[in-house]
């Protein structure tokens, strides 16, 4: 059998896993990333084989199974990985493909939530620990989210209720902190990303976030070191499993 690996799960070119992927590989985990989200019957890894699940941004809605049959098998996915206790976590549309999976409500925000602004501290968790009450993180979405019954709130900010949550083995983040300064300059260079943006919006972005990641790249590497470790720990589980 193959070995235990972390699932990527993509839903766009350039929503790329950043600051997790470098955590993932920091402990020697193996990864397979894919985009599935045209494709109704998927070529997944065997679920026994799987040691956590990532699921990625995208521009898409979470429950548009119509145009994205795909997003009904992650969505499926994510439910049965958090069963069995595998690790999961879910940034903006995975938050989403989580949140729904489990029951929630998905509904168009009022305002689109773009650039820095910030959250505050709800709870703390060994998952999503925040040393602070407030903190500025990257936001780039529309859709919200409610919050799954039985669900943990960890974080909101004042325009999404529902910023962060933890249920069972997964934590699910509205927020981008797996963006680093290279892959924030991909965004800013990606036509989708910046449409109907000015300049100066833009220019703000890239100068907000040279102000705010020092305190952001710590938390980063703390969320994302912590994700990593319980793969880890679960991917020897497996092999364990196995003898």
């Amino acid at each position: 059998m193959a070995k235990p690996q972390v699932l990527i799960l993509q839903h766009a070119e350039w929503e790329k896993p950043g600051r997790i992927l470098e955590c993932l590989e920091d402990v020697g985990l193996q990864t397979a990333m894919l985009n599935i989200t045209k494709q109704a019957k998927p070529d997944l890894p065997e679920f026994q084989e799987i040691a956590g699940v990532v699921i990625m941004g995208g521009p898409m809605g979470a429950t548009d199974f119509e145009h994205y049959p795909g997003l009904k098998k992650e969505a499926k996915l994510a439910r049965a990985a958090i069963s069995v206790g595998k690790p999961v976590i879910g940034v903006c549309l995975g938050q989403q493909i989580i949140a729904t999976a489990l029951g929630a409500k998905l509904t168009a925000g009022a305002v689109d939530e773009v650039g820095f602004a910030p959250i505050k501290r709800l709870a703390q968790h060994d998952y999503f620990s925040m040393w602070s009450r407030q903190l500025n993180v990257l936001h780039w979405h529309h859709d919200v989210v409610g919050l799954p019954e039985g669900a943990e709130p960890l974080a909101r900010s004042e325009q999404t209720k529902v910023q962060a949550f933890r249920i069972g083995s997964a934590l699910a983040m509205q927020f981008h902190l797996e963006v680093s300064g290279p892959l924030l300059e991909e965004w800013l260079e990606e036509p989708a990303m910046v449409k109907g943006m000015k300049k100066s919006q833009i220019s703000q972005i890239r100068d907000d976030f040279a102000a705010f990641n020092t305190q952001l790249q710590p938390l980063a590497d703390s969320v994302f070191s912590g994700f990593a470790a319980r793969c880890s720990t679960y991917a020897a589980f497996l092999e364990d499993e196995r003898r």
